[in-house]
Order: structure tokens, then sequence, then C-alpha cells
């Protein structure tokens, strides 16, 4: 949500990026809250003076009655108590429009950085760079899913029966695999200066409001029947409503923290081959990175982020590479963003297994997150997130990259002390 301060004083820039974000259908909203804005004020305007000009003649009624003159005082007590009346109808005004005005500021997307591509959707993301050389080997590798059966390591069909589609049992060497990486994970992050964090699983409706956009919400969250609880479809979620209406010390900041979580996603919409299995699933466990920074440092928080992604996958000798995402591909609360997409050798192409994200003071100033700095003034933080690694999709890059032609897996040396030193996955089938 940006600040209506700068959305009343620069709105053709606020409908430029709007229009830059291919969303034309919400061009109207600028110029409505403007006029809301402007009823507010106005409203704002008439309570002040009322209350003034009732003050002064609460004062006068004193006087008159000192003076004898009640039947005066009497109509000046009128005239305060029908101000009163009014003041309480102007009040319960505000309040309306100022419901209607967030509820229109909601929907209006952030100010994009200048240095986002501009494209209609995900198919025109830039490449920015390649780490590692992609392999394709000349043996043929089986479908993910068919790697994991080898090791009798997962059953979809039991899960199937159990929770329905988009659940899985993964098991033996393969969900040791999987804890493996995760544990890794959160090492690798410790060793770089991040504080290690499990958060709440669930979510009030106030914090989901505070973190994405509507249209993400639904697509994306469950709700808790009879609660007024949601699943978090990411751990970024309860990250950042840790600090819903806080007030942070400057010296404090950056706040940097990895997190362990399960997610749950509703995953709407149908999907191709290559997205079944475990690719695309309700149910999925990640670690994280959340920053809270000064404004003048988050672009620099962005890169260090990201570039902690690449160096992970690059530890297990996974080939990698950075896409910028368009315009037409940020969240509504995204100052700028970019994918980090694995290679598959079974595909002969990259495929995304992480996102890090710039939301600038978008969260912060939903869920006023201030920081106060030395002078005492208050301003809002800025709030980034990562994905450092989320198997079991990592676990499709990692099997194929590492497959060899006799069907067992290599474990590169970095995950090895998580195997109980283990060098190679031998399949039982």
């Amino acid at each position: 949500m940006i600040d209506i301060k700068f959305l009343r004083e620069n709105p053709e820039l606020v409908k430029q990026n709007i229009k830059n974000k291919f969303q034309d259908n919400k061009l109207p909203l600028v110029d409505e809250v403007i006029e809301l804005d402007r009823a507010r004020r106005e409203n704002l305007q008439e309570v002040e003076s009322l209350r003034a000009a009732s003050n002064k003649a609460s004062k006068q009624i004193g006087a008159l009655m000192g003076q004898g003159k009640r039947e005066e005082a009497e109509a000046v007590k009128k005239e305060v108590a029908a101000s009163k009346d009014k003041i309480k109808e102007l009040t319960v005004k505000e309040k309306e429009i100022d419901d209607e005005i967030t509820k229109r500021m909601m929907l209006i997307p952030q100010i994009i950085d200048p240095s986002v591509p501009i494209g209609k959707d995900d198919s025109e993301n830039v490449e920015i760079e390649r780490f590692g050389e992609p392999v394709v080997p000349e043996f043929e590798i089986p479908y993910h899913t068919e790697i994991m059966e080898s090791f009798g390591g997962i059953d979809m069909d039991a899960a199937g029966r159990v929770a329905g589609n988009g659940f899985y049992y993964l098991i033996g060497d393969i969900a040791r695999l999987h804890s493996a990486v995760l544990s890794y994970a959160r090492d690798f992050m410790i060793d770089r200066g991040f504080t290690y964090v499990i958060p709440p699983y669930m979510i009030r409706s106030s914090v989901v409001n505070g973190v994405m956009s509507f249209a993400e919400m639904d697509s994306m969250m469950y709700k808790i029947e009879g609660e007024d609880l949601f699943l978090i479809g990411t751990s970024e979620h309860s990250m950042i409503g840790r600090f819903v209406d806080q007030i942070i010390p400057e010296e404090q900041l950056p706040i940097t923290m990895t997190s362990y979580s399960p997610c749950f996603r509703k995953e709407k919409g149908a999907h191709g081959i290559e997205e079944r299995g475990v690719y695309r699933i309700h149910q999925f466990e990640k670690q994280e990175m959340i920053v809270v920074c000064k404004p003048e440092e988050s672009m620099e928080w962005y890169n260090k982020m990201w570039k902690n992604t690449v160096d992970f996958f690059r530890s297990l000798d996974i080939p990698v590479r950075t896409l910028e995402c368009c315009s037409g591909d940020l969240a509504d609360l995204k100052v700028k963003s970019c994918d980090v997409e694995a290679w598959s050798p079974r595909q002969q192409k990259y495929f995304e297994v992480g996102s890090c994200s710039n939301l600038g003071d978008a969260q912060a100033r939903r869920l006023k997150i201030r920081v106060q700095g030395d002078n005492k003034e208050r301003y809002l933080a800025h709030t980034l997130n990562n994905t450092c690694v989320a198997p079991p999709r990592m676990l499709i890059a990692f099997l194929e990259n590492h497959l060899q032609a006799d069907g067992s897996v290599t474990i590169p040396e970095a995950l090895r002390p998580y195997m109980g030193g283990k060098e190679i996955l031998i399949p039982n089938k």
C-alpha cells in the first residue's frame, strides 16, 4: 500500500505505474481515492470547526447563567447539544470514508523500482545471469517420481487415499535427503549471520491482509473453519507479522532471520505434466530468509539475499540462473523481485526453485512496522524475503543433476554430514 500523500501529490505517476503493471482496470481507483480524500479532509475540517464553536459556546453558558440569563443559556445549551450530535454524525461518516479509502488503497499496486523491466507476464521475465554449467547426460533421466520410486522413497497413491491429490509420503533415503537439505540450509544461513527462527504456522486475518494482496490470499491460503486463522503459505507471513504495530529502535537494524516452516497452498488451477509429482503440491517445507532494514539499505540486502540462494545451490553442484521478474509478473506489494531457477537435465531447461522479493515499505505500512531513529523521528521499515530452499521441489533438481547411469545418486560433500556420511545412494528397485 502506497502513501496516500504520495498519491495525492503524484496521481499521474501512480497511474503510469498501474499501466506498467498492465492493470488498467485499476486506473479509476486513483481518482476515486483523491475524491474520497478530499471529502475526508472537508469532513475533518467541519468537525474541527464545530468543536471549536461548541467549546466557545460552552464557556458562554456559565457566564450567561451567572448573569441570570437562563433562557439565553438554555438556547446555547441546545446549540451545543446539536453540535455534538452533528460531530457524532460526521465522525461516523469519517470512519466510512476511511474504510472506502483503505479498500481502494489496498488494491493500488506498490510503485515498482525503475530497474524493473516492463512486461505483461512471466513470459517476459529477463534472464540476468547463469551459474554453473548445465549438463545433459547421455543416458535418459526418468521422471522425478520414478527416480524416487527406485529407492522406495515415495508413495503418492497412499497419500491420495489419506489426503487427496497434491500430497505425498516420502520414505527412507529420499525422506532423509529431504530433511538433510533443510538442515544444511539452516546451518548455511546461520553461518551467513542470520538468526534461526521457528514461527507460528497459523496467522490471523489482520496479518494476512498486511503481508499480501487479496488476489494472492484467495489463490493461496487455507482458512481454518470457525477461527480467525489461516495456514501459512510461507513463513514470511508470520515472520513479518512478528513486528506488527511495533516501533523498532534504529540501532537494532538490520534484523536478519532464517526460518523453517511447513507451508500450505491451495495451488488452484490445472498444471502441465512437468508440474505433477511433487513439483506443485499443497504441503511442503521451506527454509526462508527475511530481512527488516532501513529504506536506504533494502536494495543492498536484496542483492545479498538472492546471491545466498545461488551460493547454496552451487554448493550442492546444481547449476542455476537468475531471472528478473517483469512489471506484470510482480505481485502488487513488490517493488522488485527475481526468481532463482535450477537446471533440469530431464527437461533440458531451468525451472523455478526460489524467489527473492523487496517489498519496500508496503508490508510495514499495512502492519504499522516503524523505526525510531536517533533524532526520535519515526519512519517505516523496509521488508524483504527470499527462499533459501524449498524441498521437495528442490529434490527434483538434486536427483536429476546427481543421477548416475546405473540409477545411483551421488551426495555432494557439503551434504554428507547430514546424510550420516553417505557418499552415494543405491536404488533398491
